[in-house]
Order: C-alpha cells, then sequence, then structure tokens
C-alpha cells in the first residue's frame, strides 16, 4: 500500500476518490516498501469546468509525478480516442496528451483520468518564444493536413463536437431558445435585452458569414478545439522541441480556422501578425494557403462570435432549471465579451487573394 493514498485529495469533495485511489495504486505499483505520497497541487478546480491536480509520489527513492483530471463521460471519451486512436492513425501518438488511465466513479456520472506530467513547459502566452510557438505551430499543421479528407473524420464527428459553420447557426439557435426562456427580474432586464439584440443580430448575419465559410473555409479537419496556449506543451528534448496537445475534450470537426483564431487570441496583439506569419508558412509546406487577411479576421469573428453564444446557453439553462445564483453572473460576463469584440488581426494591404487549400 502506497502511504498516503487513502488521504489524495480528500479535501477537495470530489466524486468518485476511490476509485481514483484505487487506479493509481494499480498503475504505481504498491508494494514498495519506500512507496508514499509526497505533494498534490491544485492546478484547476472549477465548478463549471474540469478539476485538475498534479500528484508527486515517492516509488522506492524515486520520484513519480502525474496529473489527474475529473471530466464528464463524453469529454472523457473524446480525450481517450485522440490520445488513443485518432492521433495514433496519423503518426501524431507521441505528441497527444499521454493518457495512461481512466476510470468511471460507480455514479457514472464522472471520469476520473491519469495522464504523464510534461512539467512546467507549458508555451508562454505572455513572453512567447518564436521557436516554441514554431514547433506548437508545426504540430497543429500536421495535424489538420493529416486529417483533411481523412476516413476517421465520420468517427470524430460522431464523438466529437460540429465547429464549422453550423456550429455558429445552431448554437446561436440554442442561445436565443434558452435565454428566452428564462425570467429576468427587473434588475437584469436590460442584461437579457441587451443579450437578446445581439444574439438576434448574429442569427441575421448567418447568410453572409455562411458565404465566406464557403469560399474561404477550406476542408473540414480534426480540431483540438480547445487551443489555449496552457494546452500546448513544448518540451526541451535531446533531439530539439517536442510538441504535445493536451485536454482534447472539446475536439470536433471544422476548418482550420478555428483553432487558429483561438490560439492567435491567446497573445496579445502586437505577437499575432508574426505568429500568423509563421503558420502562413507552415501551412504552405503542406500545399495549403491561408485566405488574405480582411477574410481570415471575418472567420475569426464568426467562430469568436459562436463561442460567445455558446457560453450564453448553459447559464440560462442554470437559471431555467436550478434558478442558479452564478448563471447571471456568467450572463454579464458574456454580454461584456460581445461588447469589447475586436478585430483578431490588424489589416494590411493584401499580397494576394487566396485560399486556405
Amino acid at each position: 500500500m502506497i502511504k498516503g493514498l487513502e488521504r489524495v485529495l480528500e479535501n477537495t469533495g470530489n466524486p468518485g476518490l476511490s476509485e481514483l485511489r484505487l487506479m493509481l495504486e494499480e498503475l504505481l505499483g504498491g508494494n514498495g516498501a519506500e512507496s508514499r505520497l509526497i505533494e498534490e497541487q491544485m492546478l484547476r478546480s472549477q465548478a463549471h469546468s474540469a478539476r485538475v491536480y498534479r500528484l508527486r509520489f515517492a516509488i522506492n527513492g524515486r520520484v513519480s509525478s502525474m496529473i489527474v483530471k475529473l471530466v464528464k463521460p463524453q469529454n472523457m471519451r473524446r480525450s481517450e480516442l485522440a490520445a488513443k486512436h485518432w492521433l495514433p492513425a496519423v503518426g501524431l501518438g507521441d505528441h497527444g496528451p499521454g493518457l495512461l488511465a481512466s476510470v468511471t466513479d460507480r455514479s457514472g456520472d464522472c471520469v476520473w483520468q491519469v495522464y504523464e506530467d510534461f512539467g512546467d513547459n507549458e508555451l508562454n502566452c505572455r513572453q512567447p518564444d518564436p521557436d516554441r510557438v514554431k514547433a506548437a505551430i508545426q504540430l497543429v499543421v500536421q495535424v489538420h493536413t493529416r486529417f483533411a479528407g481523412n476516413p476517421l473524420l465520420g468517427e470524430i464527428r460522431m464523438y466529437g463536437r460540429e465547429l464549422g459553420i453550423h456550429f455558429y447557426e445552431s448554437t446561436v439557435r440554442d442561445a436565443i431558445l434558452a435565454l428566452e426562456a428564462c425570467r429576468p427580474p427587473e434588475q437584469q432586464r436590460p442584461l437579457y435585452e441587451r443579450l437578446r439584440q445581439r444574439l438576434y443580430k448574429v442569427r441575421d448575419e448567418f447568410p453572409a458569414r455562411a458565404q465566406a465559410f464557403e469560399e474561404w473555409g477550406g476542408p473540414e479537419t480534426l480540431l483540438h478545439g480547445d487551443l489555449w496556449t496552457t494546452n500546448v506543451f513544448v518540451i526541451p528534448t535531446s533531439n530539439g522541441l517536442h510538441a504535445r496537445l493536451i485536454d482534447w475534450d472539446l475536439s470536433g470537426v471544422g476548418p482550420a480556422s478555428y483553432d487558429v483564431s483561438t490560439f492567435l487570441l491567446r497573445f496579445a496583439p502586437c505577437h499575432r501578425a508574426w505568429i500568423l506569419d509563421a503558420w502562413t508558412e507552415e501551412v504552405a509546406r503542406a500545399g495549403w494557403r491561408m485566405p488574405p487577411q480582411q477574410e481570415l479576421n471575418f472567420m475569426f469573428e464568426t467562430q469568436e462570435l459562436a463561442r460567445y453564444s455558446n457560453r450564453v446557453i448553459w447559464p440560462a439553462i442554470g437559471l431555467i432549471e436550478d434558478h442558479a445564483p452564478w448563471g447571471w453572473e456568467e450572463l454579464v460576463m458574456v454580454d461584456q465579451w460581445f461588447e469589447d469584440l475586436k478585430p483578431v488581426l490588424a489589416l494590411e494591404p493584401e499580397k494576394s487573394a487566396t485560399s486556405l487549400a
């Protein structure tokens, strides 16, 4: 038995801890005389998001570190398929999240996953190192180009999310339905009306935005779906920089620009031009070409509006079903996102009009 294992995460209030502890004992081999828990560290723990922890154990004089993550079953399946099937199928298995094991709690409502610990090598968005950024871009472009036209897209679509222009259409429709089912108190009526008018405007713009994606969107492919720099690790090795993508919970199918826009928005505007240049050079090596910047900006805005609209749905449902106090607070936040939306790219004179593929 690993000393201290019975107390792992005991003060977190998380479900499924007995199942997690049994899985950890099996992974680590609990028969060593010097086996003990030496540290647990919370990396992320939010009521409406995944909960992530780093655990360190001393096993026969050596330190073993791993990441444990509590997720919903549908998200577990996406991450598991990305790690064990999709990425290995195109030769990118060693660039995935390093999933070691999964276990479902007895209620079936949540899943614990155990991952390799890649240390403190996540991409720095505040002071980006060009070499590390380029290594990350190279990997993402490989994912996009290798999965364009891949027969696995049908399976990915079945288990993943639809992140193309129809995501925009359906999520805006669902957001309007959810918001209009709310019964705002008098003090929240102005917020409710502002958001409703914003969503109507986004809905009415669908034909023009769909036309832009038809002309410039390029082929559908596997998307990471949540390409924040915190989900990108670039690890120094004896053979150079090695990039990995973690947290495939929101993966799906759609145009590559969905991931590009998410990635660029993590960086300050002063860095986006050179990062886009690096991306353009990398896709050119694969025979793809980026749309002009004006069209890119329009598509990036479309995808950001879809993401904002999607974030209306869940607090609205929380208000409808549970009268959740956090619902209006989150809607205030989303309303401010709409208000603050600006172009991702500072427009420059176009060199040429080209397509994404």
